[in-house]
């Protein structure tokens, strides 16, 4: 886990190390005691990128989700841009027979997803807001087909993505997320998104970053 040092400011890996300590020195509190992150928004150090990961993906228990793909809210060029990743990655999982669930926003409809990513008859559609396991029966799905690990991939990185994600950890699913297959309108939105993953308590240990050319597929059973 990264870990941004409260005395000298820089980012560093650490493990198992205790730095409160050093947050409870009256030395480094003196004259920050009224200041908030707002005031400090502009000083704070960016985090070191994460390693995109190698992945090895099992069909058998794998899942491909594609959310909120839609038309309507997919104009800018950093969504446009995902669609041909998602398209390979999209191909890839139909080869395989792997289950390929779709999302839509609570506004949507099925016409609204690009053609180029459509679903094909059977392919289950759920559809809610920023979270697409709430009021939906995408749990069950997942659970009826015996999915431990889902690939995530969409719009908006830091809405539906991040929030489906954070549910799926939480579930106790496998998350994998390809980088280049998910956006949002702002590239902070989609760093927060990645830092977040990998760092936060509830999906740290469930989440890996990859790219859609780093994944390969073991054979179907």
């Amino acid at each position: 886990m990264n870990y941004r040092c409260p005395i000298c400011g820089s980012w560093c890996k650490s493990y198992n190390y205790d730095y409160s300590g050093y947050w409870f020195q009256k030395n480094n509190l003196v004259g920050s005691n009224d200041r908030t992150i707002i005031d400090d928004w502009y000083n704070v150090s960016t985090p070191p990128a994460p390693e995109l990961q190698a992945i090895t993906i099992d069909p058998n228990i794998s899942a491909l989700l594609v959310l909120d793909m839609e038309t309507t809210i997919c104009k800018n060029h950093r969504c446009l841009a995902s669609i041909a990743k998602i398209n390979n990655l999209l191909t890839k999982a139909r080869e395989m027979r792997m289950l390929v669930v779709y999302s839509l926003t609570h506004t949507g409809n099925l016409s609204d997803i690009f053609p180029q990513i459509a679903p094909i008859h059977g392919d289950p559609i759920v559809k809610s807001n920023v979270d697409k396991f709430y009021a939906t029966n995408l749990y069950e799905i997942l659970q009826d087909h015996g999915i431990k690990t889902v690939l995530i991939t969409g719009y908006s990185a830091n809405g539906a993505v991040l929030h489906t994600s954070t549910s799926a950890a939480f579930r106790g699913f496998e998350v994998i997320i390809p980088v280049d297959g998910m956006s949002a309108a702002i590239p902070y939105a989609e760093q927060y998104t990645a830092w977040h993953m990998l760092n936060s308590p509830g999906t740290r240990n469930n989440a890996v970053l990859t790219k859609t050319n780093l994944l390969s597929f073991a054979s179907k059973i």
